[in-house]
């Protein structure tokens, strides 16, 4: 394998010292980098994880090669070892291996092994993944026995000529177009082109061509807000790009200047979707109050028009966390107490003097709730000043139990004593998950609220 080259000793701990310094606060001294300097280096860093591949193993036996003292070396064949550690042939990453990375930089800086330094800062960039794996493999040769990648070399070229091309000739049809315009309003063109080019889209009657609408990147970034300020969609721009693709989208933007019917159509499929997910998780009898939290986040919607979204903080009182803090039109709180669903321990109701009446497990789920009202109502200034949160009408809602808890009561009856219940209780009301569900279910244009 042929030796990359590299600068010499001064010059590489010059440019190391660069390097760290401008990854780092802390101070180096005069006398050199140290390893105590080196551990402060932001190795933890990982924006798609830790990478270990066989470019990487590769790199490290040359940087071994290169390392002269014998630490450098043993702290070099941990990171080996580590890596080959792996299960099913796959190479073991994570942050034991960014951390057996940087303690090997530190042993090869504090005897002044400076290439080997930069070398591995290589190493730990490439791990953290701030350098591509085609330019690790091209930097290093790894793949090519000292010969550059000439096919590489030809793609990238043949790209650029394609776009220089396509830049020309779009260019010359606007000046074409435009004849008094100058140099700005051709750069502005090219500039909005590049905006353009995201959605570009392959007609189905043309294989091999590919159609780029002007204009298409403006009413994208409109349609990509809205569906992001307005609807729960986990990544709005790959939606947008999604409608834009579609004729019968475009269709239906067209005759609604506001874009309704697509947002209300997507809205329901979203709404409707993660309903199924909360009914499943509600059906589950090992589901915990946690699954259930988790399941009914972001979906105040659910709970009724009423609301207009969720409290940021929920711990509004010292010792006290609600488990969704929910806000009303006119700005006051009202709070979700969720307790178990179909795994909760006892029944929701039981006989008493010929009707039905709640068990103690759900008088207890009432009492704590009218606790963290009393909590609201006695630091009711402390909590508007601090978070804007009007707690003066506070309410709640225990969410607690599931009909199929007791198949041998009715469905009807135990809804029945639940609302019977309920009247009798001020600022607090008792609902099952199934009812809540079901209620949205219909909300949602389902007539069975399934």
């Amino acid at each position: 394998m042929a030796e990359p080259g590299w600068m010499g000793t001064n010059e590489t701990k010059t440019e190391t010292r660069k390097l760290l310094k401008r990854d780092s606060t802390s101070v180096f001294h005069d006398d050199g980098l140290t390893r105590e300097a080196l551990s402060h280096l932001p190795v933890t860093l990982q924006p798609m994880g830790v990478r270990s591949d066989f470019s990487l193993d590769l790199q490290l036996k040359y940087v071994h090669e290169q390392a002269a003292n014998d630490e450098v070396k043993r702290a070099l064949t941990s990171v080996l070892q580590h890596m080959r550690t792996g299960r099913g042939g796959h190479r073991r990453g994570g942050k034991a291996l960014v951390q057996l990375l940087v303690e090997a930089r530190g042993h090869a800086a504090s005897v002044g092994e400076w290439e080997v330094v930069r070398l591995l800062q290589d190493s730990l960039d490439y791990a953290e993944e701030r350098i591509l794996q085609p330019e690790f493999d091209e930097r290093y040769r790894l793949f090519q026995d000292g010969i550059r990648n000439q096919r590489l070399r030809r793609f990238v070229a043949g790209t650029l000529e394609i776009n220089f091309k396509y830049v020309a000739e779009t260019g010359r049809e606007f000046l074409e177009q435009h004849p008094g315009a100058g140099v700005d309003d051709l750069l502005a063109h090219i500039d909005s082109l590049s905006h353009d080019a995201r959605y570009l889209v392959a007609p189905e009657g043309r294989p091999g061509r590919y159609s780029l609408l002007r204009g298409r990147a403006e009413k994208m970034v409109w349609l990509e807000r809205v569906l992001q300020e307005r609807i729960d969609i986990e990544d709005p721009s790959e939606a947008a790009q999604r409608i834009a693709a579609s004729p019968e989208a475009w269709a239906l933007l067209a005759a609604d200047p506001d874009g309704q019917m697509i947002l209300r159509a997507a809205q329901l499929q979203q709404r409707s979707a993660r309903l199924a997910s909360l009914r499943k998780v509600a059906e589950d009898r090992t589901a915990t109050e946690l699954d259930l939290q988790r399941a009914l986040e972001g979906q105040y919607w659910i709970f009724g028009g009423r609301f207009v979204g969720e409290a940021a903080q929920r711990r509004l009182v010292s010792g006290d966390e609600v488990d969704i803090p929910l806000i009303r039109g006119d700005g006051s709180l009202h709070i979700v107490e969720l307790k178990r669903a179909m795994s909760m321990k006892g029944p929701l109701v039981k006989r008493h003097r010929g009707a039905w009446v709640p068990t103690a497990e759900v008088h207890d789920a009432v009492g704590q709730a009218v606790n963290y009202l009393v909590g609201l109502d006695e630091n009711r200034q402390q909590i508007f000043e601090e978070f804007g949160i009007e707690t003066r009408r506070a309410s709640a809602i225990v969410l607690i139990g599931h009909p199929a808890v007791q198949p041998s009561v009715l469905e009807r009856e135990i809804n029945e004593a639940l609302r019977t219940f309920n009247t009798h209780v001020n600022r607090v009301e008792v609902i099952t998950y199934k009812e809540l569900i079901d209620n949205a279910g219909r909300s949602l244009g389902d007539p069975s609220g399934t």
